[in-house]
């Protein structure tokens, strides 16, 4: 009720909210932005500005989480009443994305240590390879380079074969992966309809279960898989992981690891279509897809807000915010802020400081996965245009109905004659 009515009244985040996935909302984070550093939206402040937000995602003053006594009386007792101690999903603790000081730290600390550098480059064979197959199917399902989904062939099942082997699963869940995942996805947008709110609730169960039982057997049993390193970490050092913890962290890797990069491979894909002169730019230079990359997480930022809560009384751009207060962070807004991006609204994918987004955060809360998204995208990406130099859109491309994780649902395209680079 708050939220429509704020829309009416002509407040930019209840416009934001109610507008659906569909509405362009870059002219509604300009008007946040030009309103001022912090105001009052819908249900919470509100804030686009890069400055403000890297302030408050790196300060002790505010938390990670929706606690219910920042929430509306309305969405708290929706909040009460959704809660389930026995089922905690990706925005609930134990998970990492909401649990802030000690307890973030001991469980960073042991996952950073299966997300280091040398593990992550380890995955970069397995990329390159589970690319190459997806694409020779590709070329084998559609001779002639005919008509194919791009979401539905690459885009949803580059990552999440990835994250099977992360999880240490076989190939053959990818199917329930992606109905898990699509279920779970729009469970973390404000105002979802109690359908689907019971669907995600029902994929969030399901996973958990299948979760629980292969985490048991990694403790019997670990693999080489990066999973099973965090379970061996903890028993090295006396810091082992609870079941509750092992899951939900499980459960994060799923929903953080497969769910953003599709949309970051969706998203670029779509962008090559609608600036040719950028994908030519590619074409002649293509080490600068890893700098084109960062662009895309710019400009078409895979994951739009977060939210953040004042845990003491403090100041934020001189203006003073209670205890409690929630803010929602809008980082694609942060993303366009023409403090720091010249010509915000260009995509350019030869941007000197594209990296300075904030599509993965900032502060304690920095996304550990990372590293391992702009590796998918970089060679998911530069590998799907090589093979397919003449890979055209084919037809209206239909967006995700999320809000908050923002991709497309489906991407038609016409993949024109395939190329193989010389053995």
């Amino acid at each position: 009720m708050a939220i429509k009515k704020g829309a009416r009244s002509g407040d930019p985040h209840g416009r934001l909210v109610l507008g659906g996935s569909t509405i362009d909302p870059h002219p509604i984070y300009d008007e946040m932005r030009a309103r001022g550093p912090v105001t009052m939206g819908a249900f919470a402040m509100v804030t686009a500005r890069h400055g403000v937000i890297t302030e408050i995602l790196r300060s002790d003053d505010f938390g990670a989480g929706l606690p219910l006594e920042a929430l509306p009386r309305p969405i708290a007792a929706a909040g009460r009443w959704a809660l389930d101690g026995q089922n905690p999903g990706p925005v609930e603790p134990p998970s990492l994305l909401v649990i802030n000081g000690v307890d973030h730290m001991r469980l960073r600390k042991l996952v950073s240590r299966a997300f280091t550098a040398r593990a992550v480059d380890a995955l970069g064979t397995d990329i390159e390879n589970v690319a190459g197959d997806l694409l020779d199917r590709l070329e084998r399902e559609h001779p002639g380079g005919g008509r194919a989904d791009l979401v539905h062939s690459y885009a949803h099942a580059l990552p999440v074969q990835i994250i099977a082997k992360i999880l240490g699963v076989p190939v053959s869940m990818q199917d329930t992966f992606l109905r898990w995942g699509d279920d779970l996805a729009s469970s973390i947008d404000i105002g979802v309809g109690f359908r689907q709110f019971r669907r995600s609730e029902q994929a969030l169960r399901a996973l958990n279960a299948w979760l629980r039982q292969h985490c048991a057997e990694l403790r019997r049993n670990p693999g080489d898989d990066l999973l099973s390193r965090v379970v061996l970490a903890g028993e090295s050092d006396d810091s082992e992981l609870t079941d509750a913890e092992l899951i939900a962290l499980a459960g994060l890797v799923l929903a953080a690891g497969f769910e953003t990069t599709v949309n970051l491979i969706g998203n670029g894909a779509v962008l090559m279509f609608e600036h040719p002169e950028q994908r030519e730019i590619l074409r002649s230079d293509p080490a600068l897809w890893r700098n084109a990359v960062e662009e895309v997480l710019r400009y078409d930022s895979p994951v739009q807000n977060t939210a953040r809560h004042a845990v003491r009384d403090t100041t934020v751009a001189g203006i003073p915010i209670r205890e409690n207060v929630l803010i929602a962070l809008m980082l694609a807004g942060a993303n366009r802020d023409p403090e720091v991006f010249e010509n915000p609204h260009t995509f350019d994918v030869t941007r000197a400081n594209a990296k300075d987004h904030l599509s993965f955060s900032a502060g304690p809360h920095y996304c550990l996965g990372a590293a391992l998204a702009r590796m998918e995208g970089e060679i998911g990406l530069r590998m799907l245009f090589e093979r397919f130099p003449d890979l055209r859109a084919d037809g209206p491309a239909q967006r995700r109905p999320t809000r908050l994780l923002h991709g497309w649902a489906s991407v038609p395209v016409r993949l024109g004659s395939a190329v193989r680079a010389a053995a």
